[in-house]
C-alpha cells in the first residue's frame, strides 16, 4: 500500500469508517444494478462489467477498513428520506443506485487520496467507467421498453389532456408522444413537464414531437421528427446516445432513408386519411405490407387507425399501431387502450420471424 502523509492516531478510525463505508456503498448499489442487468436485461456484457468492478472494490476492501467499522454507534443509520422508502419503477431503482455508487466512488477517490494514491487514482478511473456504463444501460433499458410497446398514443390539444393520457397509461400504455402545433411555448413546457412525470410513474416512454429543445428540457425519453424536421445525425449529436429517435414516413424511400440515418423506431402512414395530417394522401396498407417485409427496426402503422379498421391494418401485417383520435376522444381511454392491447397482444402470439428481427438486431449494445 502505498501511505501518504501518516494519518494522526486520532483520525485514523475515522477515515477507515468512511472508507470501508464507502466500499460497502458502491459493491452493494452495483450489485443492484447487476441483477438488473442479468435477470432483466439477459445482458451478458453489462452483467461482467458490473461484476468486474464490483471484484475490483473488493481487492481495496482491506482489512484494516473492515476491522473500524462500528455499526452501533453510526448516526447514519438512523437517518432516512421519503425518496427511498418508494421506487416507481426499474428505471427509478436504476438511477438511484447509479446515483449511490457514482457518490460513494467521489468520497473514496477524495478520502483515498489520504489512505493509498493508487486506490485514489483508480477509483477515480472506476467513476468514469461508471458514468459510460450509465448512460449505455440507460440508453439499452429504453430501447428495451420500445421494443416491448406496441401501442404508441400521440397526443392531440385538449382540455383533458392530462387525465386522458392518466386513464389511458391505467390500461397499460406504456409509450405516450406529446404532439401540440399550436400552444406558445411556456404551456408546451408546462404540458411536457406534466406529461414526463405521468408517464414515468407509470413506467412509460415520454416523446416529443419535434422539438428537440423542449425534450431536453424535460428529461424526454426521445424526440419523434417529421420528414422536414432536423436530420437524425444532427439530432443524435444533440439529444446524445441515450434518448430514443423516431422518424415518420411516408414511403419506401423514406422508411429505408430513416433506417440508414440512424433512426430508433418509424411511424410507417398514414394508413387511411385523418384530419391529424390534414392534405397527405393516405400511404395505405400497401405501404404497411411493405414495412412488414423491409423495416428491420420497430415501426408503428399510424394514421387514422380506430376500433373498426385495426383488423385490417393487423391483416397487413403491422404488430404496433399508432393512435390518436381512438384514444384521445375516446369516452373511456382505459377501456380504449384495453381493447388496442388486446388485439395486438394476440396477434403477438404469432409473431413472425420479421418481429422476432425487429426486436433483436435493434440493441446496439448487443
Amino acid at each position: 500500500m502505498d501511505k501518504t502523509e501518516p494519518v494522526l492516531p486520532s483520525m485514523q478510525p475515522a477515515l477507515y469508517r468512511i472508507l470501508d463505508a464507502n466500499l460497502d456503498r458502491a459493491r452493494e448499489g452495483l450489485r443492484v444494478i447487476e441483477e438488473w442487468c442479468r435477470f432483466g436485461l439477459n445482458h451478458s456484457h453489462f452483467t461482467n462489467q458490473c461484476k468486474h468492478l464490483r471484484q475490483e472494490l473488493a481487492t481495496w476492501h482491506h482489512s484494516d477498513l473492515r476491522s473500524a467499522r462500528n455499526t452501533p454507534d453510526d448516526p447514519g443509520t438512523e437517518l432516512t428520506h421519503p425518496n427511498e422508502a418508494t421506487r416507481g419503477t426499474i428505471e427509478q431503482v436504476l438511477q438511484a443506485n447509479f446515483c449511490r455508487v457514482e457518490e460513494a466512488l467521489r468520497v473514496l477517490e477524495e478520502y483515498g487520496k489520504v489512505y493509498s494514491q493508487d486506490m485514489a487514482a483508480s477509483l477515480k478511473q472506476m467513476r468514469y467507467q461508471v458514468y459510460t456504463l450509465e448512460s449505455q444501460l440507460m440508453a439499452q433499458h429504453r430501447h428495451q421498453k420500445l421494443r416491448q410497446s406496441l401501442l404508441y398514443l400521440v397526443t392531440s390539444p385538449s382540455e383533458t389532456l392530462f387525465a386522458t393520457v392518466e386513464s389511458a397509461l391505467q390500461g397499460g400504455l406504456s409509450l405516450v408522444q406529446y404532439r401540440d402545433k399550436d400552444s406558445d411555448d411556456l404551456t408546451r413546457l408546462s404540458n411536457a413537464r406534466t406529461l414526463r412525470r405521468l408517464c414515468h410513474e407509470y413506467g412509460a416512454l415520454f416523446i416529443v414531437n419535434d422539438r428537440i429543445d423542449l425534450a431536453l428540457a424535460v428529461d424526454a425519453d426521445g424526440v419523434h421528427l417529421g420528414q422536414d424536421d432536423l436530420p437524425i445525425e444532427l439530432a443524435r449529436q444533440m439529444l446524445g446516445s441515450q434518448r430514443l429517435i423516431g422518424r415518420s414516413t411516408h414511403s419506401a424511400d423514406d422508411l429505408y432513408r430513416a433506417v440508414q440515418e440512424g433512426a430508433d423506431y418509424v411511424g410507417v402512414g398514414p394508413v387511411y386519411e385523418t384530419p391529424t395530417k390534414a392534405g397527405r394522401p393516405a400511404a395505405g396498407l400497401e405501404y404497411v405490407r411493405h414495412a412488414t417485409e423491409e423495416c428491420p427496426i420497430p415501426w408503428f402503422a399510424i394514421g387514422g387507425i380506430d376500433a373498426n379498421n385495426v383488423h385490417e391494418v393487423l391483416s397487413a401485417g403491422a404488430q404496433r399501431i399508432s393512435v390518436v383520435r381512438a384514444i384521445m376522444a375516446a369516452e373511456q381511454p382505459t377501456l380504449a387502450v384495453q381493447y388496442f392491447m388486446a388485439q395486438l397482444e394476440q396477434k403477438r402470439r404469432f409473431q413472425t420471424p420479421n418481429f422476432v428481427k425487429q426486436n433483436s438486431i435493434t440493441d446496439p449494445w448487443t
